[in-house]
């Protein structure tokens, strides 16, 4: 069986947006007042094919900006969720941590690099930095949700965490965040 008929088969099925880690109590008292922006695709746009995950695209992360950043920020959190993927949580394409607040932007391609110093944790691929869109053919548009988050004190972890030690660090840390969404399709 193709991939594009499993898609088509799937096409109802989809993690939601429950699990979104936007929508996690640890970010219900903060103000979602960061904005959060792209040049490489616009708020609510499809994102080019450049930014597809291997295979698909070059796996080329976006540029990202973002303005309203708190000034007690100690450091700026930066995640990536696919809620339409067919499965039981959303995809982790993206954690990033460390990002110096003092930034403003993050050019095209910073997050498919170790080469900075931006730390990464390990997504749904089990890979470090930045895994592009790739959903299954035939499955429909999905949405791929950036979710900046700026944290009062770094988080530290000794290796790469996966996304439920990140979240368990979130509580009283978190003094705002903002998203922007990009769209992509097989």
């Amino acid at each position: 069986m193709s991939l594009r008929i499993i898609g088509r088969l799937l096409r109802r099925v989809h993690a939601g947006d429950r699990e979104l880690v936007c929508n996690h109590p640890a970010l219900r008292d903060a103000p979602e007042t960061i904005r959060l922006h792209s040049a490489s695709f616009a708020a609510g746009g499809l994102m080019p094919i450049r930014c597809a995950g291997s295979g698909v695209g070059q796996n080329l992360s976006p540029q990202l900006g973002w303005t309203d950043v708190p000034d007690a920020t100690a450091e700026l959190l930066l995640i990536m969720q696919d809620p339409d993927a067919p499965l039981r949580r959303p995809v982790v394409h993206l954690i990033a941590f460390g990002i110096d607040p003092q930034h403003v932007a993050l050019a095209e391609g910073t997050l498919s690099s170790q080469a900075n110093s931006i730390k990464f944790g390990c997504g749904t691929f089990g890979k470090p930095g930045y895994q592009g869109p790739r959903p299954v053919p035939g499955h429909g548009r999905h949405r791929y949700i950036f979710q900046i988050i700026a944290l009062a004190t770094p988080l530290l972890f000794d290796a790469p965490p996966k996304l439920d030690s990140v979240v368990a660090a979130l509580g009283g840390n978190v003094l705002a965040w903002g998203q922007l969404t990009g769209l992509f399709e097989r």
